[in-house]
């Protein structure tokens, strides 16, 4: 049983203003499996404070200095991957092989594009007679989600610490064991008193003050879309910059070539994984109408090949995250039947042999229309929908239509005509082939979203540009 009972200001382990906690649950066993300190808006303000304090000295540090602390927490990192896999594992279920491998090592892949940036950063830049200086914005407020928590902690944390900034960490009262574990790695690698604070709870309770407090200068939030317009609604009235990585249905265009069947399997695999919790997947599969039935049969094999099990077996996918997210995935699975979807495979309900946990069925729908819920909803579970075209002019009009555009995919043999896809679907990121970067900037069009995170594109949503005027003088001439 853990007990995470303290905040962590201003360098120091510290009790709740008002005492009081939160139980969290086991996706696998769907029995407690701890408590957290359950924070409040009085915590959020020493919080804040302590940040604001520490602001003065830490955003005067220069990059080298940085560098040097990064470098003490990739030490420290490496040093607890192991209780990171394992907190993961208990908080939201994720098999040992997804949460020591991927869960983990996104964390630390973050942390080195971070260290890689700043080496060659430029903060200042000449313009004739004017400097251009990037400077830190200030006290950041940073609320992360459960689904990927390492991944939405690290890749906010870490580019804030990295260009000079003070920050107040959120993390998911879902999902909140392994952020407690990042403090300690953070705290041991000797971070600066107030540079960086944590402050559990829930979003009422600490999101919200966080969101429209006055000291905070910049809010970072990874989340529903939903709550990322409350979250903006909040900050409004004190006009702070917020960057939101918000919502996704992502689609994912094959291409009429020989790879089709890979393709198929290949879209289909990707979903599934993390149980289908990732804002980007590629829920959305669209298919030439003239090979559906080859589309049916190859996602019908595949998802049939995906083992649902304790995440203790490495070749499964685990459970869903809450009991919320389980009966929000269960509601959409039987608005899929209602509304006439063929399902292929998986459907309501737990696997076959599994009565206990948060576990949802590998599901396929077939003959999806792109006006029905499930093509219209984040349903956030592994559950694919396919989608049929006449034309790619066809798939990619599909495609874009969504609220949506937090990213894309096209796979298929023929990389010129894949180019040409990628080119025209209006979202933040394409894969072509399912390709990754941990460079390329990460963030969405639309209801997806603004701003962009990872590598050096994720520096300057923490950074002011100021112009000295006068600087130097007039060019001759």
């Amino acid at each position: 049983m853990r007990e995470y009972l303290k905040h962590y200001i201003d360098g120091q382990w510290v009790d709740p203003v008002r005492p009081n906690s939160l139980e969290v649950d086991n996706p696998t066993t769907e029995e407690v499996s701890g408590k957290i300190a359950l924070g409040s808006s009085a915590d959020v303000d020493v919080a804040v404070t302590a940040a604001r304090r520490a602001f003065a000295t830490w955003s005067q540090t220069t990059p080298e200095e940085r560098l040097e602390l990064l470098g003490a927490i990739m030490a420290e990192y490496q040093k607890r991957s192991g209780d990171l896999a394992e907190a993961v594992t208990e908080e939201m279920g994720a098999p040992a092989s997804l949460a020591s491998g991927p869960q983990v090592n996104l964390g630390m892949g973050h942390l080195a594009t971070a260290i890689d940036a700043l080496k060659n950063f430029k903060f200042e830049e000449q313009h004739g007679s004017t400097l251009v200086v990037k400077e830190p914005i200030g006290v950041c407020g940073l609320i992360t989600p459960w689904n990927w928590p390492i991944n939405q902690i690290a890749c906010k944390v870490f580019p804030a610490l990295a260009t000079g900034n003070t920050m107040v960490l959120k993390p998911s009262e879902v999902a909140p064991y392994s952020a407690q574990i990042f403090t300690e790695i953070l705290d041991a690698a000797g971070v600066p008193a107030g540079v960086y604070n944590l402050v559990y709870g829930d979003g009422p309770g600490v999101g919200v003050p966080l969101s429209s407090h006055p000291d905070i200068d910049m809010v970072s939030f990874t989340g529903s879309t939903r709550a990322g317009i409350e979250v903006a609604r909040n900050a409004a009235p004190t006009v702070k910059r917020v960057t939101q990585e918000l919502g996704g249905k992502s689609p994912n265009i094959v291409l009429d070539d020989d790879d089709f069947a890979k393709s198929v399997a290949a879209g289909t695999s990707v979903m599934m994984m993390n149980s289908g919790q990732s804002c980007n997947a590629p829920s959305r599969m669209l298919v030439p109408n003239s090979r559906m039935d080859e589309a049916i049969a190859v996602a019908k094999e595949t998802a049939s090949a995906v083992k649902v099990g304790d995440p203790g077996d490495k070749t499964a996918i685990g459970p869903v995250a809450s009991r919320a997210q389980f009966e929000k995935i269960q509601g959409l699975i039987q608005k899929g039947i209602d509304e006439g979807a063929t399902l292929v495979v998986g459907g309501p309900g737990r696997p076959d042999g599994i009565d206990k946990g948060y576990y949802v069925k590998p599901t396929v729908f077939a003959n999806v229309t792109n006006d029905m819920t499930i093509a219209r909803e984040e349903i956030f579970g592994p559950v694919l929908c396919i989608l049929g075209y006449d034309d790619l002019d066809q798939a990619v009009e599909i495609g874009n239509d969504t609220e949506y555009g937090l990213a894309g995919y096209v796979s298929g043999a023929d990389l010129e005509k894949a180019r040409s896809v990628a080119r025209r679907i209006r979202a933040g990121s394409v894969a072509i082939n399912h390709g990754f970067d941990m460079n390329a900037p990460f963030g969405g069009y639309k209801r997806s979203g603004n701003g962009r995170e990872w590598g050096q594109f994720g520096f300057d949503e923490y950074l002011e540009v100021k112009a000295a005027l006068g600087y130097a003088p007039e060019p001759a001439g």
